[in-house]
């Protein structure tokens, strides 16, 4: 069993919503992120997707993204992203997916799993305080994103094993310095974060860095050029 990760799939099986417009590295990517992950990706192992994983607005619209994410190999934790518009509570989404007959999906969403001798723990973040922009509404959201974390980490710390953290937003702000959630993943004694939302523009080294003694991993799509991350064995 391994643990892999990769976040920002921007499915849109069910919507007109094509990526290309955002650049040549988006052209034909739902067929490069298939042949890629079913390379790597073993029917025992698991994979992380820490958000902004279909346009759909509605669980309807996004079916047939999740029925393309259930094709593909592995066993797979989601969370949500800021263009997860789908998003519903985790027994809604149970539903839909006992209904659908999907096997391999799960939600994290203020809960944890056990995976060998790891214990996946996540919010969807948010956008740091420090950011241009950041307002009252800003602040709520940050705030019950912070509460959703701790609440998973606490029930990770319950069930023990070593901490994947999986957040949608870097846990960093725009200097790329650690913000509050890094600091909750410090004091929970994370020993890992993957986290994704980043486009545009990165630096390399963002790739695969360890500050205050957390490994932080970006793992958009784009940036892995469709290719799921190995995070652990």
């Amino acid at each position: 069993m391994a643990i892999y990760a990769i976040s920002d799939l921007h499915l849109s099986l069910g919507t007109d919503k094509p990526m290309d417009v955002f650049g040549d590295r988006w052209k034909d990517h739902v067929k490069k992120l298939e042949q890629n992950w079913n390379q790597v990706v073993g029917e025992d192992d698991f994979v992380l997707i820490p958000g902004d994983i279909s346009w759909g607005i509605n669980l309807d619209e996004a079916l047939p993204d999740f029925s393309f994410i259930e094709s593909l190999s592995g066993i797979k934790i989601i969370s949500k992203g800021n263009h997860d518009y789908w998003w519903s509570t985790r027994r809604k989404f149970q539903s839909f997916l006992d209904a659908n007959g999907f096997k391999t999906i799960s939600m994290l969403h203020n809960n944890t799993y056990r995976v060998g001798g790891y214990t996946i723990c996540g919010s969807r973040g948010w956008i740091d305080p420090g950011d241009p922009g950041f307002d009252d509404g800003d602040r709520e959201i940050f705030s019950r994103e912070m509460e959703r974390l701790r609440l998973s980490l606490e029930q990770g710390k319950r069930l023990g094993g070593r901490i994947i953290a999986m957040l949608h937003y870097p846990p960093f702000d725009s200097g790329h310095r650690a913000n509050d959630f890094a600091s909750l993943l410090k004091e929970y004694n994370a020993e890992m974060c993957v986290y994704g939302h980043i486009h545009g523009w990165w630096e390399d080294s963002w790739r695969d860095e360890v500050v205050d003694g957390i490994r932080y991993l970006l793992v958009s799509a784009d940036f892995l050029s469709f290719m799921p991350m190995r995070v652990a064995l």
